[in-house]
């Protein structure tokens, strides 16, 4: 995997169009990444993450990663000196933003209208007290090495619906359900279900994003029925698919 490294002064605002990709690239400071519209999958060598407008990622500096879009997708980054690290985190984290915090990233990235150094200071305080109080968010996909493991992930990529147990599902790739569940602890730190219910509301966001209905990515994610998949997107990302589907009011 080869990067470059991108220099980035002020905060930005980019738009992506649906599926376009942003290729490996660090930074030389500290970056908080969110989404204004659409749905962004970040990802790194730790793992990928998924985020929706209610979300955010902080990426420290000099942590590579790659963006995809899924939907029209705007792209808001918040820049922080090395020096400045209001979440004292040394790794990629997916952040609940709240409404106070999302429009002050808003108000930073919107372009058209350039901001005077008082105001502007005075809105990057506000962003660092918010960062204090957002609660980090465990809803991320780690990277699988294994290849036992990448196998099961190709092939409930194709088929996120599959409902086969471990031991079904390593019959058709070849490994043994002992096997894969002890992988699993051991590369993703939780059991092969919870990485399951990870990888299916993941995949929903990029479903939802496409517009598709609500008991269409429920079922095409694997759940009994429409209420099943609200509740447990509900606890997963703090809002319903449904309200998600919304869009969501920016400044800018």
């Amino acid at each position: 995997m080869s990067t470059t490294c991108q220099h980035r002064e002020k905060p930005a605002r980019v738009p992506l169009a649906h599926q376009e990709r942003i290729d490996w690239h660090d930074h030389a400071d500290h970056q908080l990444v969110s989404v204004g519209t659409g749905v962004l999958q970040v990802s790194t060598a730790l793992g990928s993450w998924v985020v929706p407008p209610h979300r955010a990622v902080w990426l420290p500096a000099r942590v590579a990663h790659a963006h995809q879009a899924y939907g029209p997708t705007e792209l808001r980054a918040l820049i922080f000196r090395r020096s400045v690290n209001p979440l004292r985190l040394d790794r990629p984290t997916v952040l609940a933003v709240t409404p106070l915090l999302r429009e002050v990233i808003a108000a930073l990235t919107d372009e058209s209208e350039e901001l005077r150094p008082g105001p502007q200071r005075n809105l990057e305080r506000v962003a660092r007290d918010q960062l204090r109080r957002v609660e980090a968010l465990q809803v991320h996909l780690p990277a699988l090495a294994d290849p036992r493991l990448r196998d099961v992930a190709r092939l409930l990529g194709d088929d996120p619906g599959d409902g086969r147990t471990l031991a079904g599902i390593g019959a058709a790739v070849g490994s043994s359900e002992r096997t894969l569940s002890r992988l699993f602890r051991e590369e993703a730190g939780m059991t092969f279900p919870q990485w399951r219910t990870q990888f299916r509301l993941h995949h929903a966001l990029t479903l939802l994003a496409a517009d598709t209905s609500v008991t269409g990515t429920a079922a095409a994610c694997g759940y009994s029925g429409p209420s099943a998949f609200i509740h447990a997107f509900r606890s997963a990302f703090g809002t319903t698919p449904g309200e998600y589907r919304q869009p969501v009011s920016s400044s800018g």
